[in-house]
């Protein structure tokens, strides 16, 4: 699914009205209808609802949104916040339509607005996308009075305030809503950290937007859905056999830190490489081949740590970095393996911390390697940044440098190309946020190359069932209770395909 700046949704708006006999405010029409039938699905009729409108096409949203929930049995009350004599056509044709079933109620100042009823739901509608300057005057009044109310919120395409596509000063009055419900795409404000608070949970309602102009207008910003992912499998014919599906090399490991190569040869040979072999130090020789009887082990001349890179020839991809620590041989052999390798390399963990401190390796970086920080790692590797914006833009930055696949891990995990084209994932849970979780990632995105998925693909793919893995894992566990291993366990039967 293809995400969108402010500027280009207006623009798709104006091109399905340009190309279809549909007029304006039938669009708006479609989108009130789209919004209520979400509502009534999540709500129950008889609850008092109070709609907070704005003067433009938002509040004209609103005003649309009023009339057809009175139609369906709820207790509605309408607001229109007078913080400016301009009002578009759109608004100005729903509020004549209402005010032949309900007169709404005028806000000129603070003073105007009743207490919200406990148990009530407040409505949204005041601004919606295209905001660029902050909320002030009487807006912000009023949005500062409905954040402390004991109600539900729910904001209409986008929280009033929230900028769709740049970065929120810290300062900024935006209603913070526990829903939010978009028309037709997410935002890209909604996958970040810090718009958590102005989003809360996010719905998609189809509006009926032209699907010829989706599909021509271009976009730096994806979002996968399940449908997307299926297209990217490779299926499996009968006569396949392990050979087919490629010979994975995992490094990984140190004294006191096998577990994360446990993890990654778990997330790899569950991701249906043909076969496994793990480089570790001689220290996990006996734990490896208890935990994983599935792989194969090769072990390094030192007990504890790294210190060489095996023969590459026999396998088909290599992961390294899980819990392999960053000793001085360590990083002589991760420097061999830079000089030396051929084939599609993914790199995590103490692989990354290497990098970040040796940054000479950058340059060393085969095109299309994958890296696969989270945002401490990914700070360490490209500097601190003021916002999650501004991470975003370093990240795509980060991998147009270097020609890499930067896989930057979090909710709606983003995976970007080597061209800076950014794909952000739909799965996964807050139960994921535990030790070894990228490792087990780590092992899936090494089986899935040495299966001959490109690397971009390869990471989408991985990240998509990694996420998957979790949503079923707490489906068993409650988030708080799901530890790394559980994933692994997951991995087979959570695809959805």
């Amino acid at each position: 699914m293809k995400l969108f700046s402010a500027e280009q949704i207006r623009q798709l708006d104006a091109d399905t009205i340009r190309h279809t006999p549909i007029a304006s405010i039938d669009l708006m029409e479609k989108a009130s209808e789209a919004f209520v039938r979400w509502f009534c699905s999540f709500y129950v009729p008889n609850r008092k609802v109070s709609i907070f409108c704005g003067k433009g096409n938002n509040g004209g949203d609103g005003l649309a949104i009023a009339r057809l929930l009175i139609q369906k049995g709820f207790l509605v009350e309408v607001h229109i916040i007078e913080y400016t004599e301009k009002c578009t056509e759109g608004f100005t044709v729903n509020l004549k339509r209402l005010n032949e079933i309900l007169q709404p109620k005028s806000i000129y100042s603070l003073e105007d607005t009743d207490e919200i009823t406990p148990g009530s739901i407040i409505i949204d509608a005041m601004l919606g996308t295209g905001v660029q300057r902050p909320v002030t005057g009487l807006l912000a009044e009023v949005i500062t009075k409905l954040n402390t109310a004991t109600a539900e919120r729910v904001s209409v395409d986008i929280a009033t305030g929230l900028y769709t596509d740049s970065p929120n000063n810290p300062e900024d009055i935006i209603f913070q809503p526990h829903q939010t419900v978009s028309f037709e795409f997410p935002k890209l404000a909604f996958l970040l950290p810090q718009n958590a608070l102005f989003t809360g949970e996010w719905h998609i309602v189809s509006i009926g937007l032209l699907p010829q102009y989706i599909q021509n207008t271009t976009t730096n910003y994806y979002y996968t859905t399940e449908q997307a992912v299926s297209c990217l499998i490779r299926h499996r014919t009968r006569f396949s056999h392990k050979g087919t599906f490629g010979h994975t090399l995992i490094i990984a490991g140190s004294y006191g830190k096998m577990g994360a190569a446990i993890l990654s040869a778990g997330g790899c040979l569950r991701s249906g490489a043909g076969l496994t072999t793990l480089y570790i130090p001689g220290c996990g020789y006996q734990i490896i081949q208890i935990a994983r009887p599935e792989a194969m082990v090769i072990t390094d001349p030192l007990e504890n740590f790294i210190s060489e890179i095996p023969e590459l020839t026999p396998y088909a991809s290599v992961a390294v970095g899980p819990g392999i620590g960053t000793a001085p041989s360590t990083l002589n052999a991760i420097e061999k393996l830079m000089d030396t390798i051929t084939i599609p390399l993914v790199i995590d963990a103490d692989g990354l911390n290497l990098l970040s401190r040796n940054r000479h390796l950058l340059d060393k970086l085969p095109e299309n390697t994958i890296l696969t920080p989270h945002p401490k790692e990914f700070e360490r590797l490209a500097g601190q940044c003021s916002n999650d914006f501004e991470r975003l833009e370093r990240a795509r930055e980060f991998a147009q440098q270097y020609k890499i696949i930067l896989i930057l891990k979090g909710a709606y995990t983003a995976v970007i190309s080597k061209e800076g084209i950014t794909h952000f994932n739909s799965t996964g849970n807050s139960g994921m946020a535990t030790g070894g979780s990228g490792d087990v990632l780590t092992g899936i995105i090494a089986g899935l190359l040495a299966q001959k998925y490109t690397p971009l693909n390869a990471a989408i793919l991985a990240v998509f069932q990694h996420g998957m893995a979790g949503e079923f894992a707490s489906q068993r566990r409650s988030p708080a209770s799901i530890i790394a291993s559980d994933l692994v366990n997951a991995l087979g039967y959570s695809p959805p395909f």
